[in-house]
């Protein structure tokens, strides 16, 4: 059996509309990100899209977006939004640990997918990323900072949302796999969910 929540779990959430993490809109650091073009025209890929506030705001900027979800209510709710916005991009249910592309992706906007997944499959999600993008491809990255007492005096996997510790990111994303820009990293500061760390990495 997996580890960690499974699409029923999230399901729920979306049905009982628990969505904490939801910010009723596009990051300000993708807007910020947009704003100096540090997305990459062509593919984009929004794993764990959520309610698709940024798959429509990268639609908006001219991106070929591929969002994607396993939960129907979150594949829904972004359909919804796109076609309220009369925007277009490509909503797919999938499970991110075993998509795989019909051809690599320029970007990958990565959110809130790594820390709603349970820390065991963390490797296998890593791995994914890396193959979806095309060499010199970038992954821009809100690493979301959540640490609890229980997990850090007694070692607790606990969430969603986990800790993405910085040094366990770094570990999961070697520099032989990708470059890294000099911290610090700018932090965004989120309304229900402590903060993220924005990085943006370059596949070698």
């Amino acid at each position: 059996m997996m580890a960690g929540p499974d699409t029923s779990f999230w399901q729920a959430r979306f049905e009982q509309q628990q969505t904490g993490w939801d910010r009723g809109g596009p990051s300000p650091q993708l807007l910020d990100w947009l704003a100096h073009h540090e997305v990459p025209m062509g593919r984009v890929a929004v794993p764990g899209c959520g309610h698709g506030w940024e798959v429509a705001e990268l639609a908006r900027h001219g991106h070929e977006v591929v969002a994607l979800d396993y939960t129907p209510a979150a594949v829904d709710s972004t359909r919804r939004r796109l076609q309220t916005l009369g925007l277009r991009a490509q909503v797919v249910q999938a499970d991110v640990l075993h998509y795989e592309p019909p051809a690599p992706f320029d970007a990958v906007y990565e959110q809130t997918c790594l820390c709603a997944i349970h820390p065991e499959h963390w490797g296998t999600y890593a791995a994914q990323l890396h193959r979806w993008l095309r060499t010199d491809g970038r992954l821009l990255m809100l690493i979301m900072q959540r640490p609890r007492p229980a997990a850090i005096e007694e070692g607790l996997i606990e969430g969603p949302p986990y800790h993405c510790d910085i040094n366990a990111v770094r570990a999961l994303f070697p520099e032989r796999l990708w470059h890294w820009p000099k911290p610090p990293y700018a932090k965004v500061a989120h309304p229900s969910l402590s903060h993220e760390l924005a990085v943006v990495l370059r596949k070698r």
